[in-house]
């Protein structure tokens, strides 16, 4: 066997790279290419140099080859197959190459969705279009899906996913109030109307004499002092028992006011200045005219009556901050009770909402819903205060 040629496995894997190389520059990467190949030119050149010295540097090496102590075989003695594994490297075909390439570089498919379509029978639509297309051995990705009658496309790899890959934006759930809330919101206000139909038609049967005997009140006060907690008079507002106003006005403060609380109060500088602000001193006489012989009706009336510096009869007071149905059980186990806020009960039990969030209160609305509030338990309120005067009297 003179002149054959053996090759190492190192020329071997040398050659397979090369071809690799080969293959990618023809695809596209000629440049590439060509310099991975100059490179590889030299130590190609040495290494073929080299099997030639090996192959031809004795016949022994030949001789060995036959007796199967050298397993290098001769160029000419390589089969076609596994030229062919030589040529492809690692085994793969230069056609499965060149497809793989044409796949990926494969232009867009543009499918029409019917526009009368709903978005379920859309979704349908695409994904039934996408396993036609896997069925036919075309790249679903490539895919692109417009609406009849929209110049936008509607590019989708995958369900749910936009042309970048990324997840397209869930639209926000709408909240609707469960079924139940409803009914029982329903159910609580034709209860609330049908008690304060009952209460009304009780209320319009008194007398004038009697409707006359109630008044209600409400003060608005400004803060003084170094920190302006200490509280004075500068609103005072008075109505009857339809809510006509008797008394509204706003009152000069003798004293420096450090903290004018507009934002419960609603009480600014300019009120208490002008020329139709009373004198508290005024304003005072004014308020215990009306009240005198009458029942006085309002909420908190501990603070209405401090403010103003008046007393009033105890029998002849109807505080609703007081009054136990309208309280609230706080302590252990609940034996204590206190005051509950006004904007609370007005809205539980007559209906109407008052003292809003972000809006100053106003006097006049406020002694308004006191006489609301207190019509509507009126009349238990009194057969109770009734009761109590007749026990009182029997204990005597």
């Amino acid at each position: 066997m003179a002149g054959a040629v053996f090759y190492t496995k190192k020329a071997k894997a040398k050659m397979r790279a090369r071809k690799r190389r080969k293959v990618r520059a023809d695809d596209g990467g000629a440049e590439d290419g060509d310099v991975h190949n100059d490179r590889e030119g030299a130590s190609s050149t040495s290494a073929a140099a080299a099997a030639s010295n090996d192959g031809g540097g004795g016949g022994g090496g030949g001789d060995d080859a036959g007796k199967g102590g050298n397993r290098k075989r001769a160029a000419n003695q390589i089969s076609d197959g596994h030229k062919r594994q030589f040529d492809d490297g690692d085994g793969r075909s230069h056609d499965g190459h060149k497809h793989k390439k044409a796949k990926a570089n494969q232009t867009p498919t543009t499918i029409s969705v019917p526009a009368d379509l709903t978005s379920k029978e859309a979704k349908k639509f695409r994904k039934d279009a996408r396993r036609r297309a896997r069925a036919a051995g075309q790249n679903e990705q490539a895919l692109k899906f417009i609406v009849e009658g929209q110049a936008e496309q509607l590019t989708e790899s995958k369900e749910g996913e936009t042309d970048d890959g990324k997840r397209a934006k869930k639209k926000p759930k709408r909240e609707f109030p469960c079924i139940n809330d409803l009914l029982s919101q329903a159910a609580s206000q034709k209860k609330l109307e049908e008690k304060l139909a009952t209460h009304k038609a009780a209320n319009d049967a008194l007398s004038v004499a009697e409707k006359q005997r109630y008044i209600a009140i409400d003060c608005e006060m400004v803060g003084i002092g170094s920190d302006g907690r200490k509280s004075a008079l500068a609103r005072a507002s008075a109505v009857d028992w339809n809510g006509e106003v008797l008394l509204d006005t706003f009152v000069r403060v003798p004293e420096r006011v450090t903290d004018f609380r507009t934002r419960v109060s609603g009480v600014r500088a300019k009120n208490i200045k002008h020329e139709g602000a009373m004198e508290p001193e005024e304003a005072r006489m004014a308020v215990g005219k009306l009240l005198l012989g009458k029942v006085l009706v309002g909420h908190a009336l501990k603070n209405d009556l401090s403010a103003l510096m008046l007393t009033h009869p105890r029998e002849d007071i109807r505080d609703t901050a007081r009054y136990k149905p309208f309280m609230r059980p706080s302590g252990r186990g609940g034996g204590k009770l206190r005051p509950r806020k006004l904007r609370d009960l007005v809205f539980e039990n007559v209906g109407r909402r008052i003292q809003v969030e972000g809006e100053s209160h106003c006097s006049v609305d406020d002694a308004r819903a006191s006489m609301e509030l207190f019509q509507s338990v009126r009349g238990r309120w009194e057969r109770e205060l009734e009761g109590k005067k007749g026990g009182s009297r029997g204990k005597k």
